[in-house]
């Protein structure tokens, strides 16, 4: 059986009569008549009456309503499949930083849901040896934030944002007082060997800090931190300093202060990644360009 064939039998019994049923489908009266001879003879049994009243046999009424379920199941996964193609429905798998989860994220996603409300969205926030080995290991589609501790030949990685290192204390802090820059400054900021007096917090992002003179921070950190939420708690009660990227700092903290690090000047390098070399969904893909779109446009740190 053809599916023509299906949807001219439909058009008979929709239209009443064989001429009328020709007409709608763009086709001579003579060639309807032929294809559905063929699907009788496909079929063993005549589906019409004799005559020219398109009157349906009992084993064309059999038939009509199994058709009509096939033909609405197969227009269903049609428009399912060309939607998929599209990008309009489907599922994508992101992983991203923590930060990019509160700052960036929901405003490219209220994007992408307006354009493609069908599309479902499954998002992981993890650290960014974390995010990169879930890209590597095919759990996600996209990723985002900076893939410098892999090896960036399996990625394809989209520069989105520079985001600068500064330090992270309390406003009361004695770092975090009003000073001038100097003749060679542009700006007010600390150097590390200003950090050198008071407890140091490690966090996975002073990763940044390596090969730089201020790596000894690391080296002496008192704490190591993981977790952001247990990071906020100890600067809170004062058990020391840390380095933090400024997309990660809170906007709305009230007791802490972030605070430009001038020496060395260090950047976050944050982007949107996938796997090179291999082909991502059409939902993927739209929101792959999306959020290039978007932060190129819309996007101030």
């Amino acid at each position: 059986m053809k599916l023509q064939q299906l949807r001219h039998f439909l058009c008979v019994v929709e239209e009443g009569g064989f001429r009328a049923a020709a007409d709608r489908a763009n086709r001579s009266q003579a060639a309807l008549s032929a294809s559905i001879k063929e699907l009788e003879k496909i079929l063993g049994q005549r589906l019409f009456e004799g005559g020219n009243k398109a009157t349906l046999t009992p084993f064309g009424e059999t038939c009509l309503p199994k058709i009509e379920q096939f033909m609405t199941v197969y227009q269903a996964l049609e428009d399912d499949l060309k939607g998929a193609a599209a990008g309009d429905k489907g599922k994508i798998r992101i992983a991203s930083v923590p930060s990019l989860v509160t700052k960036l994220l929901p405003s490219v996603l209220v994007e992408y849901s307006k354009k493609y409300p069908d599309v479902e969205i499954v998002l992981i926030d993890d650290n960014s040896v974390g995010v990169a080995n879930r890209l590597l290991a095919g759990e996600i589609d996209l990723a985002l934030g900076n893939c410098t501790s892999i090896d960036q030949s399996n990625i394809d990685f989209t520069l989105l944002i520079s985001d600068p290192i500064g330090v992270v204390c309390l406003r009361s802090n004695s770092l975090n007082q009003p000073v001038k820059p100097s003749r060679n400054q542009q700006k007010a900021g600390l150097k590390w060997q200003q950090l050198m007096t008071q407890p140091f917090i490690y966090n996975g992002t002073c990763r940044l800090l390596e090969n730089t003179p201020a790596e000894v921070l690391n080296r002496n950190a008192r704490y190591t931190v993981e977790n952001i939420t247990s990071l906020f708690s100890l600067l809170r009660n004062d058990l020391g300093i840390t380095t933090l990227p400024k997309l990660a700092f809170p906007s709305n903290e009230p007791e802490l202060v972030w605070l430009d690090l001038l020496e060395p000047a260090l950047d976050r390098q944050i982007g949107i990644f996938k796997l090179a070399n291999k082909t991502i969904s059409p939902p993927a893909q739209a929101f792959h360009e999306l959020c290039i779109q978007y932060v190129q446009n819309h996007y101030i740190l």
